[in-house]
This record gives C-alpha cells, structure tokens and sequence, in this order.
C-alpha cells in the first residue's frame, strides 16, 4: 500500500506544481495583455504599468478569461481603438502561450 500512496502523493504534487505553473502564465499574460492595449490606447509609462495591474486584477471577477475580455473590449470601445474580438481574443491566446513559454523557462 505504501507505494499506492507514494505514487498518489507524487500525482497531487505535480497535479498542484501545474495548477501553480498556470495561474502564473494566466497573471503574465493579464500583464502582457494589458501592456498590449495601453500601447494601442495610447498609454504609456507608469500609466501602462498601472493598467496592466487593472488587467490583472479584473481577471479574479470570475472564472475563466471573459472577465479579462470585457475589460479590454469595453476600454478599446471607450477610447475608440479599432480591434475585433476575434482581435483580441487572438491576442489572448498568443499572449497566453507567450506566457507559459517564460513561466516554464523560469521553473
């Protein structure tokens, strides 16, 4: 029983180290994201550092990345930046690949 329970043990360890390794690649992308469309509205500086962390932050509303969708469409929209959802949510999953690639090279 012993070497049941070392292999359960090992298969929660990875299974937490994964979920660790992806909530960080989710925040890097939220902060590559945000950067992303401060530089198409315009916004540079320690106000495209400030919006990133708004991006970030808008992503704990709710499950899933919508809530980090409806912030940058409804910012893109207010200030009149030309991008499709499609855009945009092509832009997220590049961003999101983007940003595993660096999480995993950090590990």
């Amino acid at each position: 029983m012993s070497g049941f329970d070392d292999r359960k043990k090992g298969q929660e360890s990875k299974y937490a180290h994964d979920q660790e390794m992806e909530f960080k690649a989710t925040a890097r992308r939220n902060k590559l994201l945000g950067l992303w469309a401060a530089e198409l509205m315009g916004i540079t500086g320690e106000d495209a550092a400030e919006y990133a962390k708004e991006v970030i932050k808008a992503d704990f509303e709710e499950a899933g990345h919508e809530d980090v969708f409806r912030k940058i469409r409804g910012d893109f929209d207010a200030r009149g930046v030309e991008q499709s959802d499609h855009q945009i949510r092509h832009k997220m999953d590049q961003l999101l690949e983007e940003a595993r690639k660096q999480v995993h090279g950090e590990a």
